[in-house]
């Protein structure tokens, strides 16, 4: 495992960590504790220090596994969680320091944690990136050492513009995949300016970049992949990154030519991310131990060439670009 600095903090975290949205709800599967440990301690074992959760992967069970795992092991495991999307309405004028101060409470209760590593705004409304004294409360929880470090995951390029003008923040939460390209030209070269790091989710686009997904696969109901395809439970953006599928299915089939045997399509798109030094980590999901062992192993692979790099742009300029480039 290779380890990156991350931001502000004096962290060096895996290049590869874990996000746990998968281990909980929201893809079809009911939250398994036995499963989430096999997991997170799998991820622990093969080098991975740095795990994302929310409070409201699976009403607070996520973080609980997360707590569990990370104090039964007795090396030094970097913790994030999220916080905001608990707030209903999901509105700027519902959003409040004081129902901020609970959930961060509720984290710490939920972590069994004496103090949060990570604490992040989970995709709020653009507004509120405006609002100083939401940004001065974690300042006073960092102080009174309930978290270590402040940052925020965003849906939007220009939301963490916003957001990386206060100096709590830390680090940038955002989607960047080959399928969503807009960060490394927009965002990255001014986190790195203002000593921000970057957290890259949703990496391999809700599964299309694993080229296992095709115009026959079934989605449950409770899958996000079923019922947000229109952002009708949260930005669509999050699912398939905004992507058609009448538009992915033949951009998935350009890239298996471009890296024709040269391994799993799913670890080449991880490479890929890590071709940009700006990336701190890159956490994708895994729904068991195989996946976590596969996604691990996407660190060892050689670089891409210029001549694969140059082919991945043109295939986003191709089919992907105009579908959602403007749009986050």
């Amino acid at each position: 495992m290779k380890y990156r600095s991350l931001g502000k903090t004096d962290w060096e975290v895996a290049e590869i960590g874990l996000g746990t949205w998968q281990i909980g709800g929201g893809w079809g599967n009911p939250f398994n504790p036995k499963i989430a440990s096999e997991i997170l301690h799998k991820a622990f074992d093969k080098g991975v220090n740095f795990v994302d959760t929310a409070d409201v992967y699976d009403a607070g069970a996520s973080e609980a596994a997360v707590g569990k795992a990370v104090r039964e092991r007795s090396e030094k495991i970097y913790v994030a969680t999220k916080c905001g999307r608990r707030i209903h309405p999901h509105i700027d004028e519902t959003y409040s320091v004081e129902k901020l101060r609970r959930h961060v409470e509720d984290s710490l209760r939920n972590t069994g944690l004496n103090r949060l590593d990570l604490i992040q705004l989970h995709c709020p409304p653009t507004s509120v990136y405006q609002r100083d004294e939401i940004f001065g409360l974690f300042e006073k929880l960092k102080t009174e050492g309930k978290i270590a470090a402040m940052g925020v995951s965003v849906e939007q390029v220009e939301e963490a513009k916003s957001a990386m003008e206060y100096e709590i923040v830390s680090c940038v939460q955002v989607i960047f995949n080959m399928f969503r390209q807009k960060p490394a030209e927009e965002l990255f070269g001014i986190a790195a300016a203002k000593n921000v790091g970057l957290i890259i989710r949703v990496p391999l686009a809700s599964g299309l970049l694993s080229g296992k997904i095709t115009k026959d696969t079934n989605f449950c109901h409770d899958d996000h992949r079923f019922f947000n395809r229109e952002g009708k439970a949260f930005d669509k953006g999050e699912t398939f990154s905004g992507v058609p599928l009448v538009k992915a299915f033949p951009a998935v089939e350009e890239l298996r030519e471009i890296f024709k045997g040269d391994g799993a399509l799913a670890a080449i798109a991880l490479r890929w991310i890590l071709m940009y030094d700006e990336v701190s980590v890159v956490i994708p999901g895994a729904s068991k131990a195989s996946q976590l062992e596969a996604n691990v192993l996407a660190g060892e692979l050689a670089r891409l060439s210029d001549e694969q790099m140059k082919g991945v742009k043109s295939i986003y300029d191709k089919y992907i670009r105009e579908e959602v480039h403007g749009q986050w």
